[in-house]
């Protein structure tokens, strides 16, 4: 054969052999299940109940089939229907399972989500089954935002946890609904572990009320319905305003270096406050600038004075937001006019009171100095360089803060018993016009004989447990807990999330290096619980009812990136940490903070102890709700009046004391010791 005949037999052999060398095509990100119910390993399973598998991503229902999901009583099939929607696939069995069986679940690797990728590999179960069916209905054990709730979140997700697992294909826009007054309120709605979570479509109205339906559509996976409809009533956060402005709105013959201060209705997001939000300008030019946010305030320094009888507009946008992401319900403007020329410039500040008083005696060894001033300071010149305080020539560590007229001074650590101490401000604090402090300003005090006399909260038997509560325990696998577990008067089916294995007097789970125990286990623990759930409930009015707090509505709730010194805080509302703080003291050192609200910890956000300070020392006593956000880590023992919720990820080093519920999602929660 010639060469010419024979060279377009090797090309075609060369396409062949590439085609059927060519690799699969990278299948992208694999689905896999995310949860069973029941879990691997539950004991227990209601005979007449559905058995449903969450996958991590939505799937193709075509593929999702009873050929692919199926349950067998060892090589026996059990036969029954699959249903699918989103990412829940549910197996309704024919007929009741057997008493006291082993069951197999199985997934095969045929299933493949909506790009068309399908599992790496079969995903097998097994679960027991009771003694007899599920009669009970569920009820709703946990909501939130909690009913009657207010300063809601705009972007909040609602979510609603039930007593026990549901029948996903119940859960619905028909069946659960939120709305304004007589308006449908667009949104989804996803379901997971006992808990359903409705994300509205766009941010809800400020300063508004909401209701939330759930209704008896929705049944548990025996087919039993919520006994009735359920409702809950929360009004969203109030829009922050421009309370005060420094110059005045219209004001006439400002100085031409003065500084430009906007005192917000509430705290901020300092991440919202920028020249981007507030402007100053002179006609359409923009003023040059720095802004620097603090407390409720923001302050903007001119890069260069500004001009003689010159008219300037400040503007502040809806791009300003609260720390719950509430923006301005407007633009807020003002403007003003500056003098003919420099001038002699404002009268000087002076020093009106300080706290404590020259000379004053007995002082608490955990005193936060504050100074208040004749008229409003730039804060940028409130630092601990320009107020100070020594003991002797030995200057003492702190934070100084200026806010409007005030400044405060919060030594980092405790300050020695029956000691003298010197403070001071010194001319280098100036107003916002530049002015210098007329005169330094220095004075003295004498601290207690010895520290605070604020004592631990006596937890008695509650102590005893990591995570205590009344009315239910859930858990999205796999968490990580270290201590034992209490739930009174619920019962063990209360306990949800955890693969318990039965013994007498208490069970035992993989993610628990402890004890688990319920109100129907045997004699004498109903006995001890019942005890244990009575000394919560006393610590909580202890907590609650102790008086003259060193700290009275610090930061107005908002206490991200603050330290926390030793002694008594209060407030009468919800308590925000939008950013980490640290809490410093000694090992004999003692906090106790009272919240009328919630206690609200944003993802990421964590509690650092120094100096010392130990977790068991910390009390949290929360009249509403618990909740700590995402990969957050948290430092105290929480007495809560109502639920505890850590989101996925969370980590705790305490104890979570609920009144109601306390629910879990791959946490690690260590006991102190």
């Amino acid at each position: 054969m010639k060469l010419t005949k024979f060279l377009p037999i090797l090309a075609m052999l060369f396409v062949v052999s590439l085609v059927g060398c060519k690799k699969d095509a990278d299948p992208g990100i694999r689905p896999t299940v995310l949860s069973t119910d029941p879990v691997n390993n539950a004991v227990n399973s209601p005979l007449n109940g559905k058995i449903s598998v969450t996958f991590s991503a939505a799937m193709d229902p075509s593929t999702v089939t009873a050929a692919q999901f199926g349950i067998k009583q060892g090589t026996t099939a059990v036969e029954g229907t699959v249903a699918f929607a989103g990412t829940v696939a549910v197996f309704t069995p024919a007929a009741s399972l057997s008493p006291n069986t082993i069951y197999t679940g199985t997934i095969s690797n045929g299933v493949k989500n909506t790009s068309g990728t399908n599992m790496a590999k079969d995903y097998v179960w097994t679960f027991t089954s009771g003694a007899t069916p599920d009669v009970t209905a569920p009820t709703i054990m946990l909501t939130s935002p909690s009913n009657n709730a207010t300063s809601v979140a705009l972007n909040t997700s609602l979510v609603i946890t039930f007593s026990e697992p549901l029948d996903a294909t119940t859960v619905s826009g028909n069946t659960v609904t939120l709305k304004q007054g007589s308006t449908l309120i667009a949104g989804s709605i996803a379901y997971l572990d006992s808990k359903i979570t409705f994300m509205p479509a766009s941010s809800l109205a400020a300063n508004t009320l909401y209701n939330l339906t759930v209704t008896t559509g929705v049944k548990d996976r025996s087919g039993n319905a919520l006994a009735s409809n359920s409702t809950i009533n929360f009004t969203t956060d109030v829009a922050p305003t421009v309370a005060l402005t420094v110059p005045a709105n219209a004001a006439t013959g400002v100085a031409l270096n003065q500084l430009v201060v906007i005192t917000f209705s509430k705290a901020m997001n300092a991440a919202t406050i920028s020249t981007s939000t507030i402007t100053v300008k002179q006609g359409l030019n923009t003023v040059a600038g720095a802004i620097v946010y603090t407390g409720t305030a923001a302050t903007f320094t001119p890069t260069s004075a500004l001009l003689a009888s010159t008219v300037y507009t400040v503007t502040v946008t809806t791009g300003a937001k609260d720390v719950l992401g509430t923006p301005l319900a407007a633009n807020s403007s003002i403007s003003f006019t500056t003098a003919s020329g420099p001038g002699p410039g404002l009268t000087l500040p002076m020093v009106n009171a300080t706290d404590p008083l020259n000379n004053a005696t007995g002082v608490s060894t955990n005193k936060v100095l504050a100074i208040t001033f004749s008229k409003p300071m730039d804060p940028l010149t409130i630092t601990s360089s320009t107020f100070t305080l020594a003991q002797g020539l030995t200057p003492v560590a702190g934070a100084a803060v200026g806010s409007g007229s005030n400044a405060t001074f919060t030594p980092t650590n405790i300050l020695a018993g029956n000691t003298v101490y010197t403070a001071t401000i010194t001319t280098g604090a100036k107003d916002l016009a530049g002015n210098a402090l007329a005169s330094s300003t220095v004075w003295s005090f004498t601290t207690a004989a010895g520290a605070p006399t604020l004592a631990v909260v006596n937890l008695r038997t509650s102590g005893n447990y990591v995570i205590l509560a009344k009315t239910f325990i859930s858990n999205v696998p796999t968490s990580a807990i270290t201590g034992d577990l209490g739930l009174s008067p619920a019962a063990t089916s209360f306990i949800t999330g955890f693969g318990l294995t039965n013994a007498t007097g208490f069970a035992t789970a993989p993610e628990v290096t402890g004890q688990l125990f319920a109100a129907d286990m045997a004699t004498p623990t109903d006995i001890n619980l019942t005890t244990a759930v009575n000394d919560m409930q006393t610590a909580y009015v202890d907590a609650a009812g102790r008086s003259n707090p060193d700290f009275l509505e610090l930061g107005t709730g908002n206490i991200g990136g603050m330290t926390l010194t030793p002694g008594l805080y209060k407030w009468a509302g919800t308590v925000t940490m939008p950013s980490s703080i640290t809490i410093s003291g000694s090992a004999t050192d003692v906090w106790i903070f009272q919240i009328a609200g919630d206690l609200i910890m944003s993802n990421s956000v964590n509690i650092t102890l120094i100096g010392g300070a130990l977790p068991q020392n910390i009390f949290w006593q929360v009249a509403g709700q618990s909740t700590f956000g995402t990969t957050s880590h948290f430092e105290g023992i929480v007495l809560c009046a109502t639920g505890i919720t850590l989101q996925t990820g969370a980590s705790m080093k305490g104890r979570a004391l609920a009144q109601t519920g306390v629910a879990l999602d791959k946490n690690t929660v260590v006991k102190p010791n």
